[in-house]
């Protein structure tokens, strides 16, 4: 599995319910988080780049995207991929056991 930053795990969580373009996903990210995480453009574009490369996210060609008529042509729009999906999974797992171990030494909230 590909190493997943924060920064790239909350894109690949803004894709796994659909297509985006990269404003739409530093929105997400920061809805989300409530603020705490604001992707700058050139992380946002930055981590996109390496994801195309590591095959976890691809950008969608011209007759994939919404009609032109509602939307901005120069906007690039991205898909999670079966890998970016398994990857997420993952790293969301990965976190769920870091997260047990600190509750079993007393440093994070009990579950409700």
């Amino acid at each position: 599995m590909p190493f997943v930053t924060s920064q790239v795990f909350h894109i690949l969580v803004a894709l796994a319910d659909g297509d985006r373009h990269g404003y739409a996903i530093m929105q997400d990210v920061a809805d989300r988080t409530s603020g705490r995480m604001r992707l700058s453009p050139g992380t946002l574009y930055g981590s996109i780049k390496r994801m195309l490369d590591q095959g976890l996210v691809v950008e969608l060609r011209e007759k994939e995207r919404p009609d032109a008529r509602y939307d901005d042509e120069r906007r690039r729009y991205y898909r999670l991929t079966p890998a970016g999906r398994k990857a997420v999974k993952e790293e969301a797992a990965r976190m769920s056991d870091m997260l047990e171990q600190a509750r079993a030494h007393g440093l994070a909230p009990k579950r409700g």
